[in-house]
């Protein structure tokens, strides 16, 4: 009986090597704004931005029912949102609060009155006010 081997043999080995398979590096710095606007293009996150505009602080637990999402689903948003700067936590013994950040809502309005054409004016409380971990840098001011 005779056996047949097959070899494949890859002549373009170069193009397969670790350095190349490697994926490609994120870059560390993101507009403020497209993170912002990032951060509330989801409809979960809306949902979540609209709940806590009409009261001062939501417990986490509280969002499963307003977004009909599972809690690690509403925990992975509420990350985004955080880290987008949009909202801020507390933690209340066990329960976690959230809130939004002032700041979001000016830079909002400003980023509204860029597209309808107005003058270019950021608010300070955008510039100067605390963020949260992982919100990038600051505004630039206009030269």
């Amino acid at each position: 009986m005779i056996r047949y081997v097959s070899i494949l043999v890859n002549i373009d080995g170069h193009r397969y090597t670790a350095s190349n398979m490697a994926r490609p590096k994120k870059t560390t710095f993101i507009d403020p704004d497209v993170r912002l606007l990032q951060a509330l293009a989801d409809p979960t996150r809306l949902a979540i931005v609209r709940e806590l505009a009409g009261n001062p602080s939501v417990c986490a637990c509280d969002f499963t029912d307003c977004c009909g999402v599972s809690q690690p689903t509403v925990s992975h948003h509420l990350r985004i949102l955080r880290e987008a700067g949009v909202i801020e936590s507390e933690r209340r013994g066990t329960w976690i609060y959230y809130r939004l950040v002032p700041a979001a809502a000016d830079l909002l309005r400003s980023l509204a009155g860029e597209l309808d054409g107005a003058s270019q004016v950021i608010p300070v409380s955008a510039v100067t006010a605390p963020r949260s971990r992982g919100a990038g840098a600051p505004r630039n001011l206009p030269a």
